[in-house]
């Protein structure tokens, strides 16, 4: 078999095996799309993709033309697409999307190399429990009712809307935790973090190889490019967390996560965790030891006053969407690491795990 011939069966593969987790997570035009992607007979895909079959590839093309679609570049295809007003059925969308393929080829080319930027809310439900795991192991002693504030900081932060994930609300069987706010996480929760632990935010940064400006029109409209179209519920939330954005104010600088968290060090009065979802299939091998490094040698020099936490929630298996996403602490001083939950990749809902499972 040819060099295309073998690219051309991996693509398939790929489509349809991103098809049955877009399937699974609750896209059924997604599915739809990348399962006749993977029938034509034109083979435009193929040509688009090349031998760039990962997730994130596949991911970005599908972005790159909702993007297109939010431009208002592909009228055809927008009367599809629920997210620019259009009407008709999606699941009938495949004609109009492999013609703005085939239009747009080279463009679409472009957009695989960089990465999607999902900046998914979901997963602050993950993210804001594991916080609270956090806030409720570092009250100071003989002050029970306080806890240190926490430095926050974001590696993968796409627009910073999670920095803010403290201003959402969460509802769950028992109830709610949070604020009244735009942002409500339905079914947030299976089982309870500490929502009793008092949680204060000192200081909220990120960075993001291509930071995106929440606040402006180009960088909503990216954002939303990356949310699956059909999914209204997602993007309502979105938006809400547009409007938190806006109230809430957060710092995401323009660097990768190894030089940002070069030289990272404990401070004195306050928990410095260092927090990221979805993100580490997309550093490399290189990238993602420095970071480690980085936290651990910051975590060697924490004590009770200045502790250090790396929180995560990423999958079992970091290339796939449909694989449940763990939710893990490593404290320091201490450092061991524990599995506090897990949850789909979207984040709700996230169940908790009493008491924690070692990692």
């Amino acid at each position: 078999m040819g060099r295309a011939g073998a690219d051309g069966v991996e693509t398939r593969r790929a489509l349809l095996g991103q098809a049955r987790a877009s399937a699974q997570l609750g896209s059924a035009m997604y599915a739809e799309l990348l399962t006749r992607a993977a029938e034509d007979p034109g083979a435009v895909v193929t040509e688009v993709l090349g031998a760039r079959t990962r997730t994130g590839y596949i991911l970005g093309m599908l972005g790159t033309v909702h993007r297109l679609v939010l431009e208002g570049r592909a009228p055809e295809l927008a009367a599809y697409y629920p997210t620019a007003g259009g009407t008709r059925d999606p699941l009938e969308a495949w004609p109009a999307f492999r013609d703005v393929l085939a239009g747009h080829a080279a463009e679409v080319r472009d957009g695989l190399l960089d990465p999607p930027q999902t900046n998914e809310v979901g997963r602050a439900a993950p993210l804001v429990g594991g916080l609270l795991a956090i806030a409720d192991a570092c009250r100071p002693a003989g002050a029970p009712g306080r806890s240190l504030p926490v430095r926050l900081l974001e590696i993968g932060a796409s627009g910073g809307l999670n920095l803010r994930a403290d201003r959402f609300r969460f509802l769950h069987e028992s109830g709610a935790y949070g604020p009244e706010s735009p942002v409500v996480l339905p079914d947030a929760w299976r089982g309870l973090p500490p929502v009793g632990a008092p949680l204060a935010i000192a200081e909220r940064r990120g960075c993001d190889p291509n930071p995106l400006d929440a606040a402006s029109p180009a960088g909503r409209r990216r954002l939303l490019s990356y949310v699956w179209p059909d999914q209204t519920a997602r993007v309502a939330r979105l938006r809400a967390a547009f409007e938190v954005a806006a109230r809430v104010p957060a710092t995401v600088v323009k660097a990768g996560a190894a030089d940002f968290l070069e030289g990272l060090a404990p401070e004195e009065g306050v928990a410095t965790v260092v927090w990221h979802s979805t993100m580490r299939a997309y550093m490399s091998r290189d990238e993602a030891a420095r970071v480690d490094r980085s936290i651990e040698r910051a975590g060697a020099a924490a004590t009770p006053e200045a502790p250090v936490a790396h929180l995560s929630f990423e999958g079992r298996d970091a290339s796939r969407l449909d694989v449940l996403h763990v939710v893990t602490l490593r404290l320091w001083p201490g450092g061991e690491p524990v599995i506090l939950g897990e949850g789909p990749s979207h984040g709700l809902p996230t169940t908790w795990f009493s008491p924690p499972r070692p990692r």
